[in-house]
């Protein structure tokens, strides 16, 4: 895996001085990574990776998605001691960042529900994957994994053309046999981009009361039906629950994986048997 081997380098995990001059090349020794709050885990599996790496055997695996709480096993190791103890770090990270990202993944679900949550390209640059990941193991749903993953005309696109024109150029192209959104901020945008031809609109920085005055202006011209919408822009765990009773069905964050709080974890060592020389 890319990022495990990039993590690893990036630590320096062959060059760890400090075990290098203490521990014996020959020891041994079992670790094991467990929770220490409440959420739901993702990580583990790369945390594993990580582990086999540097060549440890990994015995015993939490899945992706498993309930967290304090004290519950994630990962158990056994192997060199100096192997355990320069990768230590490494799976640490992995497991708590992505865990966080799962954990605020889930809270937003049962908070927006009846709208089912998306992720963003909002990512850490080479985690996207492994972020994406975390989100649907907290319940989400991945959305665009990247800029040739769907058609989205954006605000900065219109600045350049009309809505008309961005449409009409996409169903020109063939791009557009594919769904097209549109990135829309008032009724009249909406209106704009429906009359088009776009199925499917982002509410971009709406409040609650603005997105759904926009839903309700697609009702009453019958070009709600059939048409995908999503919230976006400044929506937080915080706040997300004001959006439930919009009229979309969607809403996307990019606090699930650019703000979400690591999990905590700890990974304690045991001395294992060293072989006799």
């Amino acid at each position: 895996m890319a990022a495990v081997r990039r993590a690893l380098t990036e630590d320096r995990a062959g060059f760890d001085r400090t075990t290098l001059a203490v521990v014996d090349p020959n020891a041994r020794a079992t670790a094991v990574l467990t929770a220490q709050g409440r959420g739901v885990l993702c990580g583990g599996l790369v945390a594993a990776a990580v582990a086999r790496s540097v060549g440890l055997r990994v015995t015993g695996a939490l899945p992706d998605g498993a309930r967290l709480r304090p004290g519950r096993t994630v990962l158990e190791v056994e192997g060199s001691a100096r192997s355990i103890l320069s990768a230590e770090r490494t799976m640490l990270n992995f497991v708590m960042h992505l865990s966080g990202v799962a954990t605020a993944t889930a809270s937003a679900v049962r908070y927006a529900r009846p709208l089912a949550v998306l992720a963003t390209r909002k990512t850490l640059p080479g985690l996207r994957a492994l972020e994406k990941a975390a989100v649907v193991a907290g319940g989400g749903l991945p959305h665009r994994q990247d800029l040739a993953g769907g058609i989205l005309v954006k605000s900065n696109h219109l600045a350049l053309v009309s809505i008309p024109t961005a449409v009409a150029r996409l169903r020109e192209s063939g791009w557009g046999r594919r769904s097209i959104e549109v990135e829309v901020g008032t009724p009249a945008e909406a209106l704009s981009a429906a009359r088009a031809g776009a199925d499917a609109l982002l509410i971009d920085n709406a409040s609650p009361s603005q997105a759904r005055r926009i839903v309700r202006a697609l009702e009453r011209a019958g070009l709600r039906r059939d048409r995908f919408v999503e919230l976006s822009g400044g929506i937080t765990l915080d706040n997300v629950g004001r959006y439930r009773r919009t009229g979309a069905d969607a809403v996307s964050m990019g606090a699930l994986t650019h703000s979400a709080p690591a999990l905590p974890f700890h990974l304690t060592l045991r001395r294992g048997r060293t072989p006799a020389r």
